[in-house]
């Protein structure tokens, strides 16, 4: 019952020595405000936070791989000390334990499950089936007893308190007051990286509203822009224009829109869309055309690149990054461990805001 693409993953690592030897036996980055600095000049600190902006994203990456291991890790190591606490109360040792609880329970393979796992993975091996069929369907039954032994014990998890304390990496990114949806107080900030011209970052917007109300008052959604000019020519005047709605109190309205219909932004298009928003269209127009805001685009840019952002859409969920268009699962995962770890520190606000 639980031969699946487990068992295959296995055999295509295995199969790759079959033809050579016969088969034997079978850290979280501190909160800003605790930081300790790498480096100080003429007694300015030097963070390790800013070592993203000189190194760019391999930098997040890398720390990004070092948790994916320590967390893999970690869930094998929750799993043996499940098995390990589940047999002391047996009166059992852990081998005892599985062996009565899975292994005995695991039928051998048939000649057709083993030579179907063959044919899948014959480009790996010049040996003939029948010369290796014994081996295969040990293998097949070696997979499917190992798979069988991390369900049992993620079975016990459900029966047992498992406090994880391990941290995904987090990076302190600033973010605009100004260009925020969400209660102010809310404890989850997630920052949004995007190009209005886009069209992931179109295709995420009704994901990040559904949040939103899912989470009224726990979350919050701030905005920064990364127009990728090089292949999107209206997006850094789209930006431009949300920054022009805003300064006529109608910076969401405008941000929706644009989204909305992506095929709508040349300057002519955006100052009727500023129009049928009821802005003051006039006054709009005159401040697209003088790119008054051109500069502070740009800023919103180098805050992206400094933390390591490299595509859109790219979010910040309380410093945790995340890239892409997420499975709502994946981004619900992420708020739902943190308001857990927050606690009754719920309250508190774990980015900081431009002044």
């Amino acid at each position: 019952m639980f031969r699946s693409e487990t068992a295959r993953e296995f055999l295509l690592t295995v199969f790759l020595c079959l033809s050579l030897a016969p088969l034997g036996s079978g850290q979280t980055e501190p909160q800003a405000g605790n930081e300790v600095p790498l480096a100080l000049v003429g007694g300015e600190p030097i963070y390790e936070r800013d070592l993203l902006g000189v190194i760019g994203p391999g930098l997040l990456d890398l720390r990004k791989q070092e948790y994916k291991l320590k967390s893999d890790a970690l869930n094998r190591a929750i799993r043996n000390k499940l098995i390990e606490i589940e047999a002391k109360n047996r009166g059992l040792s852990s081998e005892e334990l599985l062996k009565r609880e899975i292994d005995t329970r695991i039928s051998d393979p048939s000649d057709d499950e083993a030579k179907g796992y063959y044919l899948a993975v014959t480009n790996q091996t010049t040996l003939p089936f029948e010369q290796i069929k014994p081996q295969v369907k040990q293998l097949l039954k070696s997979a499917e007893i190992a798979q069988a032994r991390e369900v049992y014990a993620d079975s016990l998890r459900d029966k047992a308190e498992v406090s994880i304390q391990l941290q995904p990496p987090v990076v302190s990114v600033d973010y605009d007051p100004a260009r925020v949806k969400g209660s102010a107080e809310a404890p989850i900030t997630i920052v949004e990286f995007a190009d209005f011209q886009c069209p992931f970052c179109s295709r995420v917007q009704p994901l990040l509203a559904e949040v939103l109300n899912k989470y009224r008052g726990k979350v919050k959604l701030a905005y920064l822009d990364f127009p990728l000019s090089p292949i999107h020519q209206h997006a850094e005047m789209a930006a431009e224009a949300s920054r022009c709605a805003l300064a006529q109190g109608k910076y969401w309205e405008m941000h929706d829109a644009m989204f909305a219909d992506q095929s709508r932004l040349d300057e002519a298009n955006l100052v009727n869309t500023a129009a049928n928003l009821g802005l003051d269209h006039i006054s709009f127009a005159s401040c697209l055309q003088s790119g008054r805001y051109k500069a502070v685009v740009q800023q919103d840019v180098q805050a992206g690149s400094q933390v390591g952002v490299n595509a859109t859409p790219s979010f910040f969920v309380n410093g945790e990054f995340l890239s892409g268009v997420p499975a709502e699962a994946d981004l619900t995962k992420i708020i739902d461990h943190q308001l857990s770890s927050l606690g009754d520190k719920g309250s508190g606000q774990a980015s900081h805001s431009m002044p």
